[in-house]
């Protein structure tokens, strides 16, 4: 289930362009700032940096990271984006965290935007396994965080700007400290692409995860459908949309930047952004099948109710039409008339039972022949 953000713009109406307002999830934690610089020589990571001495950094010589925890200190990103020199505008967007993921090219620098999608497990529930529990926990067991993220893609510098603490960006480190591949030996494309790809490659984990809860949905829908299963229909089919929605845009964003002539992006780095593109296209063709699946998945559900209903109605008629004969000859002795002769022989009850019998069985017999049961 995706973990949906209510916004509040009321209080942003009215105000000048560029004025950098926060929209948005409140983070109660402070604004964290970590700086890694490196070359194809070494590298160097500062974590926990004041805002004061990020400020006092000077420009550097070497490729430098900037990764901004936090925007909803809207000073502290505003003092952040003065010292490199980016627009109002830009500012605006990096605290507005409902922006659909877009590349804008200013001058001397590119600023993209896209979303990082990471699962989150949820604990088990303290109560018993109760029928609302058990809906609620079929929902929220796959719960799946959307965060805004913003890369500022200068000459020699990256600067990241993430909601919260916490990323997908680990690999990269691991890479820039050890000295693995070619990251060290490029520029700051590069690293922006890197940081792109490691985004979208966590796409890949989201999309394999939600097809393990289809996997069971269309198994439980074919032999035992419940209201449950709707439930977990309904949550997935909105997580996927929302899903199409968070990543279509990646797709133009990611072709922009592969296809278009930017001083800010070199030519080896624009091959890579092409394969990133491909990637890009991969993710959605999965999640286009997924949601067929998913779609499938409600219709299979309708027609295994509708099957089962039509089993049902057709063993109650069966039975009606069995008992229309029977009622018919009880109905006839139960008339109460003085003159029936039969009522006086000593055999005219067990003749009638056994007349209602054979008449049951003979129609049971003719059914079958029928292939009707």
């Amino acid at each position: 289930m995706i973990k949906r953000k209510l916004f509040t713009r009321a209080h942003k109406t009215g105000l000048a362009p560029g004025t950098p307002v926060h929209i948005g999830e409140k983070n109660e934690e402070p604004v964290a700032v970590s700086v890694m610089e490196y070359d194809a020589d070494g590298s160097s990571f500062r974590t926990e940096l004041s805002l004061d001495e990020l400020i006092a950094l000077p420009l550097p010589s070497a490729v430098t990271w900037i990764n901004v925890d936090g925007v909803h200190d809207v000073s502290t990103v505003t003092r952040i984006c003065e010292r490199f020199g980016i627009h109002s505008l830009v500012q605006e967007d990096i605290v507005n965290t409902d922006q659909r993921p877009k590349v804008d090219e200013y001058d001397g620098y590119l600023f993209v935007v896209l979303k990082m999608l990471r699962r989150q497990e949820m604990p088990p529930t303290p109560e018993g396994p109760t029928a609302n529990s058990q809906r609620q926990a079929a929902v929220d067991q796959h719960l799946i965080e959307v965060e805004q993220v913003s890369l500022l893609i200068l000459d020699r510098v990256v600067i990241s700007f993430q909601e919260f603490a916490g990323d997908v960006f680990d690999p990269i480190r691991s890479r820039l400290r050890n000295g693995k591949g070619s990251i060290r030996r490029r520029g700051a494309d590069y690293l922006g692409y890197c940081l792109l790809d490691a985004i979208v490659d966590q796409y890949y984990i989201l999309l394999e995860q939600i097809e393990t809860r289809i996997e069971p949905i269309e198994e439980v829908v074919v032999l035992d459908p419940s209201p449950e299963v709707v439930v977990q229909i309904q949550a997935l089919k909105r997580d996927l949309l929302y899903l199409r929605r968070s990543l279509w845009p990646t797709r133009e964003m990611v072709y922009r930047l592969s296809r278009e002539e930017s001083s800010m992006i070199g030519a080896d780095t624009r091959l890579f952004l092409r394969d990133l593109y491909d990637h890009v296209i991969h993710v959605l063709e999965i999640l286009e099948g997924l949601q067929e699946l998913a779609s499938g998945s409600m219709d299979i559900y309708l027609s295994s109710i509708s099957n089962r209903m039509n089993s049902i109605m057709k063993v109650l008629t069966i039975i009606s039409t069995i008992f229309i004969p029977l009622t018919f000859v009880a109905g006839i002795y139960g008339m109460n008339f003085v003159h029936m002769p039969e009522l006086g022989w000593p055999w005219a009850y067990p003749a009638t039972l056994g007349v209602m019998a054979l008449t049951a069985a003979g129609m049971l017999r003719f059914f079958r022949s029928k292939r009707w049961i």
